[in-house]
């Protein structure tokens, strides 16, 4: 009960100057908290700490199930519990309230070895609940590990219809029962409507991920009621995976009843995923937010979306936020801050350019039980790492950077950006509240094994430079490479044109025999070719992409082929053939699932296959790519492909 007092010590916060809003009030029964401000009003379960009801001026935005803090495959709340007002709106002149429902770790449940404090807040005037969560662990807890942890609001589906996740993505959405209806495909989230606005179209949950750090506001609006829900995070620190992660945002619950559903993935299990694990008897505390629940009105669908990104700018620059007064949360004044500038310099390409420049501090690469399975690295690196916080920013276009309000301690400062492959790194860097830590120049020499041959795509850590990269949330595109490319990639230096000719996934060739014959109805054949692939019915051939150069003359010395992969899946492998002689192979590559997730990035890996240049002749040469599959899943997506030259005397 110590942490629990010193919660509960915590002053309130003093009155606002805007007193023409409603006050905020608070009543508490046997069951509940209800939380009201005459906008919103939210009702807290007292037992599981969850948020059963969210009315925006009296109109019910959630559905069955409301809306909960979820670790998939665990346990989320012990048994023992209570649930208090944290900031007491009577205390405060109406300024704001806040509730806490606080679990005890149960230790004879390892799936609920944490202890847990779930909190909503409400301000005067504000349009919206804040959502936090506290994790805790403590010496004498047994090890804690889990793949997937997220906020999940259902939604009510009488009032919301339209989802908005992007420029791009942003559509009426089919009913629950066109869900329920609809015909199930390859995976168990994908199924082709068959009734509805969207009859005979397919509909995967997954077409709807997205980079969080790229998505400042997403969420459902309702064209009947003209009022919509959005989740707005203002902060990346307790987003695991970086400014690259991509993952779920909103979609049609896969369940029965195809409820409309919001999630806030901050630990996730897709697209390469991240890593949770905590060591028994390690002393750990993560707050994941505050993020906010915003709601709001207005004519039209894009009119709502525009007004949570204006919203999303405005919590941003709040934070962090004054009002959430804890030790494991501190103030901006107990954050310190990271500046510099990143210099590139390149001798072998003096005229480098680079740009999209991101540059952030997170935990050095650790080691954690099962990191290295599914052929991921042995270290958690800043891509898969949800334990710990990060922080990071956009540098200009001068590469000068500053990262603001980082937590105190010891971080590694990383730095990628479009046009570089690879990426910058400088550890030790020590970061002390109240204090900005000024770096100067930092000198970013990329690895280079030799002078540049040729190139395919750009270092950008994503395929959408290539065909069909700039529409890849189309589910099974996959299935359409046999017919858009009979013969396999053959791609000439030169006269190809990547955009065209060189197709954002290199999938196996999925054969079956039973599929109905070219000219036949195409949904049903496509459906047939899906169903049977998902069954094992379907065989399956390797792929072999050719690269065709000129060279022009005779080589020596070593060539590296630099391969850039931001997709791939368990069991690929990428063989090497140099004019009909095997070079070398990647070896395992790790499982993201980026492919049949309709992903263009995922988990970011480098592989160098380095060979004799004088397998390299005079004319016309080929480099072949054999990506050996035994499966359906198993496409390889490359970011960017580059053959160096170092000659004998080792330039």
């Amino acid at each position: 009960m110590g942490m629990l007092a010193g919660l509960l010590a915590v002053l309130p916060l003093g009155a606002v100057d805007d007193f023409t809003s409603a006050p905020v009030t608070a009543k508490e029964d046997k069951t509940e908290i209800v939380l009201s401000n005459g906008i919103v009003t939210a009702r807290v379960d007292k037992q599981h700490g969850e948020l059963v009801s969210l009315k925006y001026h009296g109109q019910e935005l959630l559905g069955r199930g409301g809306a909960y803090w979820s670790f998939a495959g665990q346990g989320n709340t012990s048994a023992q519990g209570e649930t208090f007002l944290r900031i007491i709106p009577a205390a405060n002149g109406g300024a704001r309230a806040e509730v806490v429902s606080w679990f005890s770790a149960a230790a004879k449940d390892p799936s609920r070895n944490l202890a847990m404090e779930y909190r909503y807040a409400l301000g005067r005037g504000e349009s919206g609940v804040y959502a936090t969560a506290v994790f805790h662990h403590e010496p004498g807890d047994a090890p804690f590990g889990v793949g997937e942890g997220r906020y999940v609001l259902k939604l009510n589906p009488l009032v919301f219809d339209y989802l908005t996740v992007d420029a791009n993505r942003r559509r009426v959405m089919p009913t629950g029962y066109d869900w329920d209806h609809g015909t199930p495909l390859n995976l168990k989230e994908a199924r082709r409507m068959t009734t509805g606005v969207h009859k005979g179209e397919v509909e995967h949950k997954y077409d709807y991920a997205a980079v969080l750090a790229e998505t400042p506001a997403y969420g459902w609006s309702s064209t009947e009621k003209h009022v919509g829900l959005w989740l707005v995070n203002p902060s990346m620190e307790y987003l695991g995976g970086g400014p690259t992660k991509a993952e779920l945002t909103g979609h049609l619950d896969v369940n029965p009843g195809g409820l409309p559903t919001l999630l806030n993935m901050w630990l996730g299990s897709h697209y390469g995923g991240t890593v949770l694990s905590v060591a028994s008897d390690e002393t750990w505390t993560k707050v994941v937010g505050p993020f906010y629940i915003y709601c709001n009105s207005a004519p039209t669908h894009e009119a709502m979306w525009q007004d949570a990104l204006k919203q999303a700018a405005q919590q941003t620059a709040a934070w962090p936020y004054a009002w959430e007064m804890d030790t494991n949360y501190p103030p901006a004044a107990l954050r310190g801050a990271v500046s510099g500038r990143l210099v590139l310099h390149d001798p072998v390409v003096p005229d480098s350019k680079m740009s999209n420049v991101w540059v952030g501090v997170s935990a050095p690469d650790y080691a954690a039980p099962h990191s290295s399975r599914n052929g991921m690295p042995s270290l958690v690196d800043w891509q898969r790492d949800a334990k710990f916080y990060q922080f990071w920013t956009r540098a200009d276009g001068q590469g000068r950077f500053s990262i603001p309000d980082v937590r105190a301690g010891s971080y590694t400062l990383h730095a990628i950006a479009d046009g570089v492959l690879g990426e910058f790194t400088l550890a030790n860097v020590s970061v002390v509240p109240g204090q900005t830590l000024a770096l100067g120049n930092l000198p970013w020499r990329p690895v280079r094994y030799g002078r540049p041959i040729w190139e395919i795509g750009v270092p950008d850590r994503t395929a959408r430079e290539f065909c069909h990269g700039d529409h890849y949330w189309q589910w099974g595109l996959y299935f359409d490479y046999p017919k858009e490319f009979p013969n396999d990639v053959n791609f000439v230096i030169g006269q190809s044109n990547w955009r065209r000719d060189w197709n954002y996934v290199q999938p196996p060739r999925i054969e079956n025999p039973a599929v109905p014959a070219v000219g036949e109805d195409d949904e049903q054949r496509e459906d047939a070719t899906a169903l049977l692939a998902r069954t094992g019915g379907g065989k399956v051939q390797s792929a072999q992409w050719t690269i065709r150069f000129q060279m022009p003359g005779e080589t020596q010395g070593r060539a590296t082929l630099r391969l850039a992969f931001c997709g791939t899946q368990q069991g690929c492998n990428v063989e090497v053939i140099v004019n009909g002689k095997s070079v070398g192979e990647t070896g395992p590559l790790p499982a993201t699932s980026a492919m049949q997730r309709d992903g263009i990035r995922a988990y970011w890996i480098e592989k160098a296959i380095a060979f004799d240049a004088k397998l390299l002749k005079p004319g016309d040469n080929d480099i072949q790519l054999l990506s050996h599959s035994h499966s359906w899943s198993q496409g390889v997506m490359y970011d960017y492909l580059r053959l160096e030259l170092e000659d004998a005397a080792g330039r």
